[in-house]
């Protein structure tokens, strides 16, 4: 898994641009919380071998960026959760999970075909 830094509110068009040639994922972590841990590592571990290569993956550094993750509530229309993946398609959030809800076969679910 090759994770992209996102540490800009102005990154967030960027990847609104991008969903729309292909998925998008953002994870947003708590770099001080130990459920935050556990979903980061689960969530790496699903990922490799989960065909899911197609999906550009975002990382967020909640506690250095809290703004950055204030704005992806307010564009994405979901309420603030740590950790949360949101995966971002044709500029939309189609889905969300936090906490140890977070699953790759659920967010594949998910996908547009």
């Amino acid at each position: 898994m090759n994770w992209h830094p996102l540490t800009s509110t102005e990154q967030l068009d960027t990847i609104i641009e991008e969903s729309k040639n292909t998925p998008v994922v953002i994870f947003k972590h708590s770099t001080s919380c130990s459920i935050s841990s556990t979903a980061k590592s689960r969530l790496e571990r699903q990922w490799d071998g989960a065909s899911v290569d197609h999906i550009k993956p975002y990382y967020l550094d909640l506690l250095r960026y809290r703004p950055v993750s204030n704005e992806i509530a307010e564009v994405f229309q979901v309420q603030h959760q740590s950790p949360q993946l949101l995966l971002i398609q044709d500029g939309m959030c189609t889905y969300d999970a936090s906490h140890l809800g977070i699953s790759i076969d659920s967010m594949k679910k998910s996908l547009a075909v």
